[in-house]
């Protein structure tokens, strides 16, 4: 008996292999240093690990509460209270998810109907995407301004039609390192207000801000929390990211839609480790420090950065620094990643990688979310070029 796999529709067509794993694979083989996948090379607090310890030990080792332990979603609530003076109802406004990740998808298939369109601002993170061709949606591809990586207004305006489901925005912003300003909110509440469009603002970076600024979340809108998935990652916030859990706020009438499909596409989240981040977030001194943390950090690399060709771009946020490459090499971006792991042994991703239709402006990203020492190793390697 002839025995063939039949052939397969694919569902996404176009999508191979992520650029960080392509990138993050190629960095081992070459025995480069990674800066490329957005990750910490060093570990979490310990104090963080008894915690999740001690809940094993207690037998927190069931299926949780659907929406999350209750103890967990009261803490993120009274986080966001603290913060951004909006209170959200632990009960019925927030929702423990499996990653920042699962969390963008299962908004965007909570809302999305086949046709719907949903702006996103490019460049961005590369699952924004498929995330809304797999919900049957239309994405509609809006650069934010080349240079700056500011929104443009204008243009985000214009491709609004009677179609538009929703927006999806990043602050502060992956690959860019920009963060939104609280003019920038204001424009986009004004631009939705006639609207019924919904937002999905990922702010997975919330509390890497630097220079004494302040994260503008969209909580802190009442225009844009009325019709907002907001969107954390304890993964970023406390150097956990292999654990894989995040957070959603939003109003109880979107969460009530959120959580019918995140019922059935995750059901539930990682018992002991909910109750060990709901204990560690009771000092919140480990999220408030972060800025500073991550500051030190950004000023350590691009102290060696200036000993480079590399034209350093503003890092106002995150734990990316990107850098034009003209003065370096005549390689395109891609190109130029590819070349520098194999040849220096200094991993990077290239902006490219985040365009639709892979727009090359002679930028690279770097991740500096490493031990000193990592970054001293890297320096020492880019230095040479």
């Amino acid at each position: 008996m002839k025995c063939e796999t039949p052939t397969l529709i694919s569902r996404l067509p176009n999508v191979g292999t992520t650029i960080f794993s392509v990138m993050s694979a190629l960095a081992a083989q070459h025995k480069a240093v990674n800066l490329g996948q957005g990750f910490p090379d060093f570990a979490c607090d310990p104090a963080l690990i008894a915690h999740v310890t001690q809940a094993m030990q207690e037998g927190h080792n069931q299926y949780p509460p659907m929406p999350g332990v209750p103890l967990l979603r009261n803490a993120v609530a009274l986080k966001i209270e603290a913060l951004h003076a909006r209170q959200y109802s632990a009960a019925d406004e927030i929702t423990i998810t499996s990653g920042a990740t699962q969390a963008i998808i299962t908004a965007i298939l909570a809302i999305v109907h086949p046709g719907d369109e949903v702006i996103v601002l490019e460049p961005c993170y590369d699952s924004y995407v498929p995330n809304i061709e797999l919900a049957g949606g239309v994405p509609v591809r809006v650069p934010l301004t080349p240079g700056t990586f500011r929104p443009d207004f204008d243009k985000i305006a214009a491709a609004i039609t009677p179609k538009t489901r929703a927006i999806l925005i990043n602050s502060p912003h992956n690959p860019s390192a920009t963060v939104w300003s609280r003019t920038d909110m204001l424009a986009l509440q004004a631009l939705l207000e006639p609207t019924n469009i919904l937002l999905i603002s990922d702010e997975v970076y919330e509390h890497m801000v630097f220079d004494g600024a302040q994260h503008e979340s969209a909580a802190r809108y009442p225009g844009l929390a009325a019709r907002a998935f907001i969107v954390s990652s304890f993964g970023k916030t406390y150097h956990v990211t292999g654990w894989k859990i995040g957070t959603v706020a939003a109003p109880a009438s979107l969460t009530a839609e959120f959580r019918k499909v995140h019922q059935f596409n995750v059901f539930t989240v990682n018992t002991p480790m909910q109750y060990g981040l709901a204990a560690y977030m009771a000092d919140p001194a480990h999220y408030l420090d972060l800025p500073a943390f991550y500051q030190r950090k950004r000023d350590l690399f691009r102290a060696g950065l200036r000993h480079t060709k590399f034209k350093l771009l503003p890092s106002t946020g995150s734990y990316f620094q990107c850098v034009d490459i003209s003065d370096v090499s005549d390689l395109g971006e891609a190109d130029f990643c590819q070349w520098l792991t194999r040849e220096v042994g200094v991993a990077a991703i290239p902006l490219s990688a985040f365009y639709g239709n892979g727009f090359d402006q002679r930028v690279v990203r770097f991740c500096f979310a490493k031990q000193d020492e990592t970054l001293d190793a890297a320096l020492k390697r880019l230095k040479t070029l």
